[in-house]
């Protein structure tokens, strides 16, 4: 690595240079495709229901294999990277991302396409950790760490903003194939460049007898019914087998930890996840990622069925918040610098609660560019606090223990995620429901979506009970971001990275 002093501070840590903001630039591609790829079906998904005519729950699977087999192997992948190198393991994952990216693009059934994006979801999985844990190794500077760590979560962010607007895009012009095909030169790219930017890093437990299949296995046994049970919850409500699943996963998380608790270089540190500075930031993470896709859904229902946009057009108008996003990330990184970063967390939190309670007041007469300023405010306030806790976290973690890190800050954010979606959602299904007439029928009752055939006054009661339901989403948000407020300053005050 191009590691250089800084002028008249010989004893501090080593600073990037040219070659290592490079291979962060290389970095990025594979962060930027594997975050579209949790949304880039949206749109794509009518011309693959005509292609390969898969049934509802196949469907379904198309839609949600990728999600739940990348949260599912992100711990074991860490760890895998720790052990046998991350750029081995970076460069290996984009080499199975291209050939699963062509493999999805010239599927002829649904089975072939569900288990196309399962390999997908594996090889997002080797990619995603890796890149954070050579990013905890390149840049050994906390000031040029938190830059690059900035410039991670917003491509992050701005991966999954992306994915249906560059779904639609490409499903306009070309067949649906086309948005997985995309990924291959990119791919390419990081095959070229990474072995000459990137070095090689691995932990300290690389080489001390075989790998955990055991812990690997009750890793993925555990987070995958885990994740996929709350979000059934979730979209269907309360169901058994699905609570089932949740039960079942918490079990096996109990199991899983106490077998870590137990091996003298487990799979994941526990010690580590005890400290304030790393712990915390993962609480706080998995906070900010409750409310980012816990309300996500509503503002993309909220622009379609009410103010009946059509999905491109959504997808478009969906992207402004995301300005905020770009400029209020960096501000947050420089701010921490001057400040207890445990204080800027708490001031964003703040700071998106502003923007869901101004969310809680939207009505219908309200002017589409107000909601779009809420929506950046709150946006603006989410991914600063990820940025510092983020960045808050890989400074914690010793860079033996880099790719491990990684992937259990990114398990939480998987799991805020799937909670967000549970919480809010229960909160604005319940809002819905009662805003809705005794009168209307039972599927009117239910969703937005069960209105849209019904007659004009059905449908018209289900917009302003939908947008009834958005505010009492967003003020739930307020609240919780409130209290997430309290939560980053008491665990985190005086910590630094």
């Amino acid at each position: 690595m191009t590691l250089t002093a800084h002028p008249g501070h010989p004893a501090g840590p080593a600073r990037a240079g040219r070659r290592e903001w490079a291979a962060l630039g290389v970095l990025m591609l594979p962060l930027l495709l594997v975050s579209m790829d949790v949304s880039v079906l949206y749109f794509a998904i009518p011309s693959i229901s005509a292609d390969l005519n898969p049934g509802a729950t196949e469907q379904l699977w198309i839609l949600d294999t990728y999600g739940f087999v990348l949260a599912g192997l992100l711990v074991t992948m860490g760890a895998l990277g720790d052990r046998v190198g991350r750029r081995r393991l970076l460069l290996g994952g984009a080499a199975l991302f291209g050939l699963a990216s062509l493999a999805a693009a010239y599927a002829q059934s649904p089975g072939a396409l569900i288990a196309a994006r399962g390999l997908l979801g594996v090889a997002g999985a080797c990619l995603m950790p890796a890149t954070l844990a050579l990013i905890r190794n390149l840049f050994q500077d906390p000031a040029q760490r938190a830059k690059a760590v900035t410039a991670w979560t917003s491509v992050m962010a701005s991966g999954i903003s992306l994915g249906p607007v560059v779904s639609g895009a490409l499903v306009e012009h070309f067949w649906w194939g086309s948005v997985f095909l995309i990924n291959l030169p990119a791919m390419a790219l990081l095959l070229v460049l990474g072995p000459l930017l990137l070095p090689e890093s691995k932990g300290a437990a690389a080489g001390r007898g075989p790998f955990d299949l055991v812990s690997a296995g009750l890793s993925l046994a555990a987070l995958l019914p885990l994740v996929h049970g709350i979000k059934e919850l979730a979209k269907d409500g309360w169901a058994p087998v699905p609570a089932l699943a949740v039960t079942g996963g918490l079990l096996l998380c109990l199991v899983f930890v106490r077998r870590q608790a137990r091996l003298a270089h487990p799979m994941v540190d526990l010690a580590l996840i005890r400290t304030r500075a790393y712990g915390g930031s993962v609480l706080v993470n998995l906070l900010a990622m409750v409310a980012t896709v816990g309300f996500a859904v509503f503002l993309t229902q909220y622009l379609q069925s009410v103010l009946g946009q059509s999905p491109f057009e959504a997808a478009l108008w969906s992207l402004v918040p995301a300005l905020g996003v770009l400029t209020a990330a960096p501000v947050a990184a420089v701010l921490a610098r001057r400040v207890d970063p445990a204080y800027v967390m708490g001031g964003g939190f703040l700071v998106s609660a502003a923007g869901f309670a101004w969310m809680a007041g939207v009505d219908r007469a309200t002017p589409l560019w107000v909601v779009l300023v809420a929506c950046a405010l709150y946006a603006a306030g989410l991914v600063s606090v990820m940025t510092l806790a983020n960045e808050l976290a890989l400074g914690a973690a010793p860079p033996e223990r880099a790719g491990s890190a990684a992937a259990v800050l990114e398990s939480g954010q998987e799991l805020g995620g799937a909670l967000g979606m549970a919480i809010l959602g229960s909160i604005g299904a319940a809002v819905y429901t009662a805003a809705m007439p005794l009168s209307a029928p039972a599927a009117a009752r239910e969703t937005l979506g069960g209105a849209l055939g019904g007659s004009a006054d059905v449908l018209d009661a289900a917009r302003a009970a939908f947008v009834d339901a958005m505010g009492g989403a967003a003020l739930g948000a307020a609240l919780l971001m409130v209290l997430a407020a309290v939560v980053s300053v008491v665990l985190l005050r005086g910590r630094r990275s």
